[in-house]
């Protein structure tokens, strides 16, 4: 049930089809959903079902070929590549299996990194708070040689957070983390949403997709399912 009343995201009828040599792959087929504003939602599926490109396409990192998308009250297909770029970073956060942190930077460096791009300059402040927020307070000046997987995860996300997006997508963010330190990286999920931040999270991690509170699944490029809990388990 939405937050605040309002979809953040609206997807009506969407085709997205790629050339493979002479074959036409349908990723996506006549596809409608939407997601209210501060929701938090799994993408579940099995590969080739379509998960990888409806993040593209929530992230801005691409056009429908067919239909329409809606973020943040923007519809993506009247939108140049510039105009998407600059709506990228002010409203999406993205976090991902393979933890894409700079090797030669702090943790703080790379929380700062996106703030830069942003044209943020003052950031070490803001980038150290997160920090704090994610559990690594104590972490700022190590490398990412020095951290376990869970705390690259978790810089990770702090990076995603760094310019207060209004939706923060995942891809199976915890694909490379033992059990626990996976359901500590979802309970911390589970607090971001907590701020009214809207998460999405595509996972094959069952157990994780059962506390999450929506789960849709794709098949072949379809929705299949959209199951709705009242509330998230703990």
């Amino acid at each position: 049930m939405s937050k605040e009343g309002f979809p953040v995201i609206q997807i009506e009828n969407v085709t997205k089809t790629y050339r493979r040599g002479r074959e036409e792959v349908h990723a996506l087929n006549g596809l409608s959903l939407q997601v209210q504003k501060g929701e938090f939602v799994g993408i579940l599926g099995p590969s080739g079902s379509g998960k990888s490109t409806l993040m593209n396409l929530l992230g801005l990192l691409d056009y429908p070929t067919k239909g329409k998308i809606i973020i943040a009250g923007h519809t993506v297909e009247k939108l140049k590549t510039w105009q998407m770029d600059i709506l990228r970073r002010k409203t999406v956060g993205f976090v991902f299996q393979q933890f894409l942190l700079v090797p030669t930077m702090s943790a703080l460096q790379n929380v700062m990194l996106p703030m830069y791009f942003n044209g943020k300059q003052s950031a070490a402040g803001q980038a150290a708070k997160l920090l704090e927020k994610v559990g690594l307070g104590g972490r700022l000046h190590h490398l990412p040689s020095q951290m376990s997987g869970g705390e690259i995860q978790r810089v990770a996300i702090a990076c995603a957070l760094a310019n207060n997006p209004e939706i923060l997508l995942a891809d199976e963010p915890t694909g490379n983390l033992d059990s626990k330190t996976a359901r500590e990286v979802y309970t911390l999920f589970k607090e971001i949403n907590r701020a009214e931040t809207t998460v999405i999270i595509v996972t094959h991690n069952l157990e994780l997709a059962y506390l999450i509170p929506r789960n849709i699944t794709l098949l072949d490029g379809r929705m299949i399912s959209d199951v709705q809990k009242d509330s998230a388990i703990a």
